[in-house]
């Protein structure tokens, strides 16, 4: 009898992990176009909308508490990772007994952590507004500076505290980005960056002067109150027919 040979099947060629990982973490297409592809507002938009939200608000106010510029700038370098509403419970004792500089360090960093321990960080938070405390004194005449250059050379100070406090204090048409000034500038299409360098000069390049002044508390309202980051609240916002945001709900 002959002898019947059979050939073998062939064998399946193996993806290596490496690729097929690669292959599998590779987004899918959505369809949806990104910010930076939508239709750029144009200027009278713009206008259209600070003009609603100046309508509504015409006097925003910042929800931080505070006395004097001292107090707000130590209110800001506390609401780093915070909440307003959290800081303002551990300020409103804090304050009544150090509202300068001097006071501040003559309550010291051991009794300062005790009034602000309920606040994140409250540690590195406390040795920094001791440290700022005695430079401002020392390089300052124990007045807030009035420069973003001389804020932003404080302990615990950075670019976002400088803009408030040359906002809230001295009135400078400055723009802080917060997360809901950054997630509203990217999301409506106002100003889309990557960063919140990129979202507060994109802001400052479409924003017109007359609206300067309050633009960022009116985007920061906005963001804490109806452009919610997991939930937003299209039905009521006052710019839906404006915003570029693919994903609104009307």
């Amino acid at each position: 009898m002959a002898k019947i040979t059979r050939k073998p099947a062939p064998r399946k060629t193996s993806v290596p992990k490496k690729k097929a990982k690669a292959a599998a973490a590779k987004p899918k297409a959505t369809g949806k176009k990104s910010l930076k592809a939508t239709k750029p507002w144009t200027p009278p938009e713009v206008h259209e909308v600070f003009s609603r939200f100046r309508k509504a608000n015409p006097e925003p106010k910042g929800e931080l508490e505070h006395v004097n510029p001292f107090t707000l700038l130590v209110a800001v370098v506390l609401s780093a990772q915070a909440t307003d509403a959290g800081v303002n419970k551990a300020t409103r004792a804090l304050f009544a007994i150090a509202d300068t500089p001097q006071k501040m360090l003559d309550l010291g960093e051991e009794r300062l952590r005790e009034y602000i321990k309920t606040i994140g960080l409250y540690r590195t938070k406390a040795k920094n507004v001791i440290a700022l405390s005695a430079k401002v004194l020392s390089e300052f005449g124990g007045e807030v500076p009035r420069t973003r250059a001389g804020i932003e050379s404080l302990p615990g100070a950075g670019r976002k505290t400088a803009n408030v406090v040359l906002n809230m204090a001295f009135g400078e048409h400055t723009m802080a980005v917060d997360t809901h000034v950054f997630r509203v500038g990217n999301r409506t299409g106002l100003a889309p960056g990557k960063t919140p360098l990129e979202v507060e000069l994109g802001l400052e390049k479409v924003i017109p002067a007359e609206f300067m002044l309050h633009a960022h508390h009116w985007l920061i309202l906005h963001g804490r109150y109806t452009c919610l980051a997991r939930k937003p609240r299209c039905e009521v916002c006052l710019i839906n027919d404006l915003c570029r945001w693919p994903e609104k709900t009307v």
